[in-house]
C-alpha cells in the first residue's frame, strides 16, 4: 500500500540529512518513529537475570574506573 504525505522543503532537508546511506524515506521514518518498547523488543538477547548481571558488572567496572581515576589524580596532586 502506498500513500503520500506533505512536508515542507525545510522538513524534507532535515530528514534527508538524517538518512543513512541506502536508506529510503520509509525506512528513515520507521527508524525515527520507534519507541523505547520497540527497541526493547528488538533487543531480546538478555533475559531478566542476565540483564541484572550485566547491570551489576557495569556498575562494578564503573566503580573500578572511578577508583583508578581517583588514584591517578591523587598521584598527580602529590607531585604538584
Amino acid at each position: 500500500m502506498s500513500s503520500s504525505i506533505r512536508i515542507s522543503d525545510e522538513t524534507k532537508q532535515k530528514l534527508e540529512a538524517r538518512k543513512r546511506e541506502g536508506e529510503s524515506f520509509d525506512d528513515l521514518l520507521d527508524r525515527l518513529a520507534r519507541t523505547e518498547k520497540d527497541v526493547e523488543k528488538m533487543g531480546g538477547w538478555l533475559d531478566e537475570d542476565e540483564a541484572e548481571g550485566l547491570e551489576d558488572h557495569v556498575a562494578e567496572k564503573r566503580e573500578e574506573l572511578n577508583e583508578s581515576f581517583e588514584d591517578r589524580k591523587a598521584r598527580v596532586d602529590d607531585r604538584s
